[in-house]
C-alpha cells in the first residue's frame, strides 16, 4: 500500500498562493504516477494535475499557467504550486497515487477556501 498525507491548505485571499504537499509513504518505489484532484461543495472531485515518474505533467485547463506540480525525485513528496487562486478554487484538494502494484490509493485531502 501506499499512504499519502496531504498538507499546506487554509484561507488565501484571492489573487494569493499556496502551496500543498503530498508527503508519501509505504510501497513508494511502485508509484509510477502521482496527481492532485479536487472537489468543491456540491460537486464532483476533478482532476487537477498529474506528474509521471519520467516528469512529465499535465494540467487541467483551469489550472494551466496557474499551479504547478512537482515532486522530489525519491516520490517521498509531491507539491502543488497554486498562484493567483480565484474563489472558484476552494475545495478539498486530495492527492492520489498509481502505483503498479496496489491500484490507486488516495489522502484524505487539506481543505483550501479562497476568500476575502
Amino acid at each position: 500500500q501506499v499512504q499519502l498525507v496531504e498538507s499546506g491548505g487554509g484561507l488565501v485571499q484571492p489573487g494569493g498562493s499556496l502551496r500543498l504537499s503530498c508527503a508519501a509513504s509505504g510501497s513508494i518505489g511502485s508509484i509510477n504516477a502521482m496527481a492532485w484532484y479536487r472537489q468543491a461543495p456540491g460537486k464532483e472531485r476533478e482532476f487537477v494535475a498529474r506528474i509521471f515518474k519520467i516528469g512529465t505533467t499535465t494540467y487541467a485547463d483551469s489550472a494551466k499557467d496557474r499551479f504547478t506540480i512537482s515532486r522530489d525525485n525519491a516520490w517521498n513528496t509531491v507539491y502543488l504550486q497554486m498562484n493567483s487562486l480565484k474563489p472558484e478554487d476552494t475545495a478539498v484538494y486530495y492527492c492520489a497515487a498509481a502505483s503498479l502494484l496496489t491500484g490507486v490509493n488516495w489522502g484524505k485531502g487539506t481543505l483550501v477556501t479562497v476568500s476575502s
